[in-house]
């Protein structure tokens, strides 16, 4: 048995003996009616800022630590985000119907420690979660690595059951903050600005998380903090300290054993960035020279840093059996001219700027987006690349630089960059879905000199990727790539597609004879493949048409019918509908807030810093629509608000951005100002509305509802396009509209003073839905 292995046994027993210990404590104290996590009835009553500042905290911060941490552990959640976030709504919406109950503490930790022991569990060494990947992932029209291409019932069915279980765990965890936040709203003395202390609640959570991706630690240290916090939202210092207690078989559980996994291999170095887990696993030679390192992102191999120096080479013969010129690093420079100027977009830890390097290329500028393999590449890789004057680093998304730098190559080469993980929470799209589009494809075009040349190395698995790449190029610059696929016994194969506004790879072909057999007898003929081009509006490389899959169809559905049933347990959920006002504005702020993320990313990058601080700028403008209603008016009609916001939203859609003229952040700064207007006025409405309501739980029920079904709707961008979403936000709206016409927003206080928007917290302390 491996050693990590038993490593991992060994964490196991003692954080299962530490919880039945404490398992133990609790039953003991319930016999002798001392139960612990009881709620004081004094503490239902009293309104306490403490509580409701550090639930709202913990509602983001956990949130985001759940989901990238989920999304890491089990690979299908790394492409399905936002549904895994969709169950976080669920479970705080549930708690908010749930605010006059007792508080489920007993119930969220048990799932929070349950949660953790399934995932981490060495069972089958981790098969089951393997399986349950490629169980509910299988499908041939759309890319989740290592799920396979065909669709088995039998096999989603049972993968279903246990992600069934792991969905209503999520679901679970998130109930008692509902139920705090909700109640301490309903109890506040003024409910506006107790909304407000929500949203501060909720932004420091988003900017604390930042914070921990920026530092780069580990989930042992986020999930951690969660713990600690709802340590303190507990009524007793008993309960206080056995919460306390059970960090430590936290720490155990979630601890990533550092034993080297092979023979000749050092321990692995595992590191959490911003974006995703990586592991870093070096091999030597049985003569203890570096042969060459695995880099793994979210368990899934990545890349492989190797050593194609001649030197190198030279003391291992045997290495490489291909042609050191026909190795997919060392082929693009065979087709550009003498001492290149080049740009690598994905660099990743420099194998690509390494082969620039040998090629005496005179310049080149590097550009990746993740901070922590960028550092690994500059510290590990043998051949020392980003040591070289020669070479520009630039940590930042490969599209935003295409975008923003004005220098001219003679090479622009993209290299393995395809993403294993999204971009947002609130989005479907992977963090390079905006660099694989005609646009993209355009702008590397314009930052070519005249025998320059684009390189484009992918890993094709279906057909009709290679195809869609194939015909983006074809249609940017007017005729064919040439397309061949370079595999290697050393360093990783690749589909290379390679094409040159003038004739520089015809020339290069004629003039060397063994790279025109080369790429003669590897040609890859796609056929002509039916597959819609991806554009910055439809940026959807990884899926094959213009429809939704069956796998968000799949797990969609789980939600659907979790929600549901979990709703249908509440007897005010039973007796009454939902309000339609409620209900629409949750869904239709989930589309907007999408919206932002997504088209914002376009012009500033599809980074974690982008992400955040487009959530906080949300978070803040819902701050400032709560300081008007509270303090600028006090009676503001709700219809001209409406009006004004659906014309917002229809100037956002009218307005085509990609012809403004300017820098990007000049058009990222008019779209952000363009965008704001709705999103305040959203803020606006809805708090206003929160002033009146009667049940603020039944409202913020409504809208977490709402927000689930905006979520799920945001998936008819895979449909009509992103850009779309704005007018399915429109008629969102104009439904909360008719809502309100009907008088379907609950029954409303005229005095409009008395219990309120603890509603309207809620929804922004999970997804800011409105």
């Amino acid at each position: 048995m491996p050693a990590y292995v038993k490593s991992r046994i060994l964490y196991f027993v003692v954080a299962a003996v530490t919880l039945l210990i404490a398992r133990g404590v609790m039953l003991v104290a319930k016999r002798r009616g001392k139960a612990f996590f009881q709620d004081e009835i004094n503490s239902l009553q009293s309104w306490s800022l403490f509580q409701l500042l550090l639930a709202s905290f913990l509602t983001l911060f956990a949130e985001l630590a759940f989901i990238r941490w989920i999304a890491v552990e089990i690979r299908v959640f790394a492409y399905f985000k936002n549904l895994a976030l969709l169950l976080c709504f669920v479970g705080f919406g549930l708690g908010c119907a749930l605010a006059g109950r007792a508080t489920r503490w007993s119930t969220a930790i048990v799932s929070f420690l349950g949660l953790v022991l399934i995932v981490r569990v060495p069972l089958d060494n981790g098969g089951v979660l393997e399986h349950l990947s490629q169980s509910l992932g299988a499908a041939s029209d759309v890319e989740i690595w290592a799920t396979g291409d065909k669709w088995n019932w039998a096999r989603f069915l049972v993968g279903a059951l246990l992600a069934a279980c792991l969905f209503l765990l999520i679901v679970y965890v998130f109930v008692p903050l509902g139920q705090i936040v909700s109640r301490q709203m309903n109890r506040a003395p003024r409910p506006l600005v107790a909304y407000s202390w929500n949203l501060l609640g909720s932004l420091i959570g988003v900017v604390s998380f930042l914070e921990v991706s920026r530092l780069m630690l580990p989930p042992s240290f986020w999930l951690s903090l969660v713990l600690v916090g709802f340590g303190l939202l507990q009524a007793n210092r008993r309960d206080r300290v056995l919460v306390g207690t059970l960090i430590l078989p936290l720490v155990l559980l979630l601890h990533m054993p550092v034993e080297s996994y092979f023979e000749n291999s050092s321990p692995p170095t595992v590191l959490w960035t911003p974006y995703q887990q990586v592991q870093y696993l070096r091999y030597f030679t049985p003569d203890g020279d570096f042969w060459g390192a695995v880099l793994s992102v979210n368990h899934t191999g990545y890349q492989v840093t190797v050593n194609l120096s001649p030197e190198y080479l030279a003391r291992h013969p045997k290495l490489l059996k291909e042609p050191a010129d026909e190795n997919p690093y060392n082929l693009a420079f065979r087709f550009a001219v003498p001492s290149p100027s080049v740009l690598v977009v994905g660099s990743g830890t420099g194998n690509d700027v390494a082969a620039a390097l040998r090629h005496n290329s005179s310049s080149v500028d590097a550009v990746e987006i993740d901070p922590a393999i960028l550092e690994l590449g500059k510290r590990e890789h043998p051949e020392h690349p980003y040591a070289s004057p020669r070479v520009s680093v630039h940590l930042t998304d490969a599209r935003a630089f295409l975008k923003r730098t004005t220098r001219k190559y003679d090479v622009v080469l993209f290299g393995l960059l395809d993403s294993h993980t999204q971009f947002s929470d609130y989005s479907n799209m992977r963090i390079d879905n905006f660099v694989y589009t005609e646009e993209s494809f355009r702008e590397a075009k314009n930052h070519l000199n005249p025998n320059g040349i684009i390189f484009v190395k992918f890993q094709v698995n279906h057909p009709w990727m290679g195809g869609r790449l194939r015909k983006m190029l074809t249609e940017t610059f007017g005729k064919p790539p040439v397309v061949f696929f370079a595999d290697s016994t050393y360093s990783t194969g690749a589909t290379c597609f390679v094409i040159s506004p003038g004739s520089r790879v015809e020339d290069a072909l004629l003039s060397d004879t063994r790279l025109a057999k080369f790429t003669e007898t590897r040609a890859i003929e796609h056929g002509n493949l039916q597959v819609p081009v991806t554009t910055d509006d439809w940026p959807y490389l990884y899926q094959q048409g213009r429809w939704i899959p069956r796998t968000f169809y799949s797990i969609g559905a789980l939600v659907i019918l979790l929600a549901i049933g979990l709703y249908m347990q509440i007897d005010e959920a039973r007796r009454q509908a939902p309000s339609l006002f409620f209900f629409a504005m949750g869904a239709g702020f989930l589309l907007l807030e999408t919206q932002v993320i997504s088209r914002l990313a376009l012009f500033f990058g599809t980074t974690w810093q982008v992400n955040g601080i487009v959530i906080s700028a949300m978070l803040g403008a819902l701050l400032l629509a709560n300081y008007v209603v509270e303090n600028v008016a006090r009676s503001i009609p709700r219809i001209p608000v409406l009006i004004a916001l659906l014309a917002g939203l229809l100037v956002a859609y009218l307005i085509p951005f990609n012809q403004i003229e300017g820098s990007a952040a000049y058009v990222g700064g008019i779209a952000t100002l363009i965008f704001a207007i709705p999103v305040f006025l959203a803020g606006i409405l809805f708090a206003t509305e929160f002033r009146v309501t009667r049940s603020p739980s039944a409202a913020l029920g409504a809208n977490m509802l709402g927000a689930v079904a905006g979520g799920l709707l945001e998936n008819l961008s895979l449909v009509f396009g992103m850009k779309a979403l704005l007018l399915v936000a429109m008629a969102l709206y104009g439904i909360a509209g008719l809502g309100l016409r009907l008088g379907r927003t609950g029954d409303v206080l005229k005095s409009g003073t008395d219990r309120e928007l603890s509603d309207g917290a809620e929804p922004r302390s999970v997804a800011h839905p409105q």
